[in-house]
């Protein structure tokens, strides 16, 4: 009730749906859970895979294989010690898997007869042919560029959950860098109430994504 009215939710991903974290579901195996995470990643899963220069025919076969890999393998999942993130989990998932589609492409031109298409094929999946996502400025770190995918894509998931009011207080402070009483100024609305939306659109990123994120 950020600014006097209650906040509408989805039926899938509204806080009621999501009072805990999107990792606990995951280890439960929550159908809905894992609809958010393929929602949540694959921009990102995307990413890599361009990254890797994967052909976009073979984008949703290598997807599939990767969500299929981390439905399989959640339960090994550790993210208790120093370094272990789940975003170089899948990162280390998604590489395998592009990986394993270029080693199969390049048995396919080889029994072609086409030598050459074999030897770029396995360039790439030994990670020797120099890599061009075309998606990162030269002052933007590969790092920083996920985390930037990652925090828009959570951004677009969660703002389904706001009114538009509250949303604009949000996005004007955190992402243009307003103060609240300039932001305030300008959607007519008090300063302390534009801290609470913003507050409320963060707690709810944190709640659901946070340790993922």
């Amino acid at each position: 009730m950020a600014d006097g009215k209650p906040e509408s939710t989805n039926s899938q991903s509204g806080v009621t749906s999501t009072s805990r974290s999107l990792l606990v579901r995951l280890n439960e195996h929550e159908e809905a859970a894992w609809d958010r995470l393929v929602e949540l990643y694959t921009p990102l899963v995307c990413h890599w895979c361009r990254g890797q220069r994967l052909p976009e025919q073979d984008l949703p076969d290598v997807i599939q294989e990767v969500f299929k890999a981390v439905s399989l393998n959640i339960d090994r999942f550790r993210h208790d010690r120093p370094g272990d993130t789940f975003r170089g989990w899948l990162r280390t998932i998604s590489r395998s898997k592009v990986n394993d589609c270029f080693r199969k492409k390049g048995k396919e031109a080889t029994a072609a007869g086409g030598t050459e298409a074999h030897a770029t094929f396995q360039q790439i999946a030994d990670g020797t042919l120099e890599s061009d996502s075309g998606n990162e400025s030269d002052d933007e770190s590969p790092e920083a560029t996920e985390k930037q995918l990652l925090f828009r894509r959570a951004l677009e998931l969660v703002q389904r959950d706001f009114e538009e009011r509250t949303w604009k207080a949000f996005w004007k402070v955190v992402v243009d860098g307003m103060t609240p009483k300039d932001a305030g100024e300008e959607l007519d609305m008090k300063p302390g109430t534009v801290r609470v939306a913003k507050s409320r659109v963060l707690a709810r990123l944190r709640q659901e994504f946070g340790d993922l994120m």
